[in-house]
């Protein structure tokens, strides 16, 4: 028998660092008192103050094609949907991008005193999802919770917090249903032939307003494929019926016949439900912004008869050789690949220090680059313990940084403070300097390892080079011994032997710094 969508499941919910495991039932606790608390927050106006701290703000809206001043609906709150991965395969870098990317968003976000509800969705019932178990010989369950839990490997490695909420499409296939139902009774969605459910696209007035495409302009380039059951070729599926020969647990009973949610539906079920008909904030990366998006702001304010979300981010492209990097090109690194490589903090700061609407360029040569400046940063830090009070935003360079970030989250220009700062930590030698260098570092989630242990770790791009006696191959013991050696040579006045190993270590990767009092330390360089 295939699954109904009154069958108790599990789900992990997320909330703050408190995770536990809960089923349907629980989360139809939490989705009523969801839609309770966010009552008087629907079918507003967006309100004209916002907090003394807070106003300073300005994101790109992809919806307006400008920069904004930052207003939430409700003083104080924000409340962000992200859209996150459909479990099927590895993330890959791109993946990473947009995780890394909306993971600082919602940092400077609380940073600014901003009571943040964060949701960040997993697709995990997909055409793909379904081939793919199909392929392998096993369940849609097995597959896409083998990938959820790689995905959290993931993501746990670079950094990455986990989101306030973090619903699962299959758990919420009810209100799915119940949007739908509003949209055939409005008149916007019709059951055509072969059994699915579609949204007449050209009913809706404002079809196009994110991604600036007319219908015209849609019918002329055949951006959709055609299909004779529906109306139009542009209108797309609501509800997919159920296919002879399909997976038993890849359906629903419906009102339409059994079978499964479209993609587009999901995110705004989801998003309505937990944050509200209308919130503040909708993330993900540019290649969502159409279709997905766009049909995302058709079906749900077609349903709801308000504006669906006030602000639209998207992150830029992960090319590879000025080609977007993706799956259907074959030109993709998984995150798990990249991280057999580079340091996991390295690839974080590599993300961060490009703004996020720009395209990003991914080589190895650009990581190697990246670490070498990280590396400056972790320098800075290891001849001085940062003092231990809270972090002071009157400070310069901490007002800076701020005004930064306060401009649309512009990560490279508040990098650039913290070089600043970590070069006047290397010269002063200031304790006070040093803690605002790492609490700053720490708002992009960077800085947080104890210098040394940085310093010191393996690159990981090296370690796979055979035939050579690399930075890889010598433990601390095995250097400790050379600079033994190298000593005991200075001591002898055997400089030109000292200059050997000390040239020997570098071309292996092992910098050498000389202290006073006869004290040698290293670091991977």
């Amino acid at each position: 028998m295939g699954r109904s969508s009154a069958e108790s499941t599990v789900v992990t919910v997320d909330i703050g660092s408190r995770k536990r495991k809960r089923t349907n039932a629980d989360m139809q606790h939490a989705v009523t008192t969801a839609v309770t608390t966010l009552a008087s927050s629907r079918n507003t106006d967006v309100p004209a103050h916002a907090p003394s701290l807070m106003n300073s703000l300005r994101i790109y809206n992809t919806l307006a094609r400008d920069k904004q001043p930052f207003v939430p609906l409700r003083a104080g709150e924000v409340r962000m949907y992200v859209c996150g991965i459909t479990v099927y395969d590895y993330c890959h870098v791109g993946h990473a991008r947009m995780m890394i990317v909306f993971d600082i968003v919602q940092r400077w976000l609380r940073t600014l005193g901003y009571n943040v509800t964060y949701v960040r969705n997993i697709t995990d019932i997909d055409d793909k999802i379904i081939r793919r178990a199909v392929e392998n010989g096993e369940s849609i369950k097995a597959l896409t919770g083998r990938f959820i839990q790689a995905m959290y490997d993931d993501l746990d490695a670079l950094g990455v917090a986990r989101p306030d909420l973090e619903p699962r499409a299959t758990d919420f296939v009810p209100q799915m249903l119940g949007m739908i139902q509003t949209l055939v009774q409005n008149g916007y969605a019709y059951q055509a032939k072969d059994g699915d459910v579609n949204y007449a696209v050209r009913k809706f007035e404002g079809y196009g307003k994110l991604s600036g495409k007319s219908i015209e302009d849609l019918r002329a380039g055949e951006r959709v494929a055609a299909n004779d059951a529906k109306q139009d070729p542009l209108d797309f599926v609501l509800w997919k019926r159920a296919k002879e020969g399909e997976p038993p647990d890849t359906g629903w009973d419906s009102a339409w016949g059994r079978g499964r949610p479209g993609w587009h539906i999901e995110c705004s079920a989801m998003g309505c439900t937990l944050l509200g008909d209308r919130f503040d904030i909708h993330g993900g990366g540019q290649d969502l912004q159409f279709p997905h998006h766009e049909n995302e702001i058709a079906q749900s304010e077609a349903a709801t008869g308000v504006q669906f979300v006030n602000y639209w981010m998207h992150n830029g492209f992960v090319q590879i050789d000025s080609e977007k990097m993706s799956k259907s090109l074959g030109n993709f690194f998984t995150i798990r690949e990249v991280l057999e490589k580079f340091d996991a903090e390295v690839v974080r700061f590599f993300i961060a220090r490009a703004h996020y609407r720009s395209p990003l360029n991914y080589s190895d040569v650009h990581i190697e680059d990246a670490r070498g400046a990280l590396t400056r940063l972790y320098t800075a830090l290891k001849d001085v313990t940062p003092d231990v009070a809270p972090l002071d935003w009157n400070e310069a360079h901490a007002q800076r940084f701020r005004a930064a970030m306060n401009d649309d989250f512009n990560t490279p220009v508040a990098i650039a403070v913290l070089f600043e700062l970590a070069s006047e930590v290397n010269r002063s030698q200031d304790t006070v300097l040093a803690r605002q260098l790492k609490e700053l570092a720490a708002v992009l989630g960077l800085l947080q390892r104890e210098p040394r242990a940085f310093l010191q770790d393996t690159p990981r791009s090296t370690r796979d080079i055979a035939g050579q006696e690399g930075a890889e191959n010598l433990t601390p013991a095995d250097i400790d011994m050379k600079i033994a050696a190298r000593v005991a040579a200075k001591q002898a006045k055997n400089y030109a032997e000292a200059d050997r190993i000390r040239a020997e270590l570098l071309e292996a990767g092992i910098a050498l710094e000389d202290k006073p009092g006869g004290l040698t330390e290293w670091r991977r360089s």
